[in-house]
């Protein structure tokens, strides 16, 4: 249920940005070199990376923090640690917005994945015109094999990288077919909204060694990070629970 809205509005917002393409390009060629997303995941020092996550409200928690300072929430998980920072810029569904993108892009050094519903060119120039090091494409909502190679191809033309998100086993050997560098295992199920950490566990013997695998959502504790590595995970992507005031980074470094 709450996909298919999201989509349908995320649709509408890429046809007004159509009209503005020619402007939204020349940002995008203005806009600083992208840093290397992949390799600061892999250098952490505690041997997974960890993108941590601006993200406002969600469909299905509601808000996640009364007052929310995306620049100041950003510097923060770098203080602590963080190999790469995410941000949510879908607006009506979780408050976001590429200004945020654009700000926090500006207050750190780290590289910064635009995360939101990428279904559309203009979506990728737009959030490389907005600073993006990465960008997320999520296999389900792009049911075009030829749109879906066409997308992940203009995101490496533009110099940013692919986190490739799936959600099932099939998903996953149609993301494996344009060869990316990096695949999210979500384990929260995009029709439901239902979170099984196990996912990631179950999932990760499919993943062929030589691509980074990311496990993404449902991830609370250090334990849970750790747990990941062991199967083979080089990196998490945590937001909930780190907007809610969770320790997980402090409790990593010590």
């Amino acid at each position: 249920m709450f996909l298919e809205e999201i989509v349908a509005a995320v649709d509408r917002r890429a046809t007004e940005w159509e009209r503005e393409l020619p402007a939204i390009r020349a940002r995008a060629e203005q806009a600083p070199r992208p840093r290397p997303f992949r390799e600061a995941l892999l250098t952490a020092p505690q041997q997974v990376g960890v993108i941590a996550e601006c993200k406002h409200r969600s469909p299905s928690k509601g808000w996640l923090t009364p007052s929310y300072d995306p620049v100041g929430q950003a510097r923060r998980y770098q203080a602590l640690g963080a190999s790469a920072i995410s941000v949510l810029t879908e607006p009506e569904f979780f408050a976001g917005d590429m200004e945020h993108l654009a700000s926090v892009r500006a207050a750190v050094n780290c590289p910064v994945l635009c995360k939101d519903f990428v279904r559309r060119p203009v979506q990728v120039w737009q959030a490389r015109s907005r600073g993006a090091d990465a960008v997320l494409l999520i296999v389900r909502i792009i049911d075009d094999r030829s749109l879906f190679a066409d997308l992940f191809a203009m995101v490496s033309e533009l110099g940013m990288q692919a986190l490739v998100e799936v959600h099932s086993a099939v998903e996953l050997e149609r993301a494996l077919t344009v060869d990316p560098l990096l695949i999210g295992i979500n384990n929260r199920d995009l029709d439901t909204f239902e979170t099984r950490l196990e996912f990631s566990h179950q999932m990760a013997a499919r993943i062929p060694s030589k691509v980074t695998a990311v496990s993404e959502s449902g991830i609370q504790t250090a334990a849970d990070v750790l747990g990941l590595r062991r199967a083979g995970y080089r990196a998490v992507l945590v937001g909930e629970s780190l907007m809610r005031g969770g320790r997980l980074l402090e409790d990593l470094r010590s």
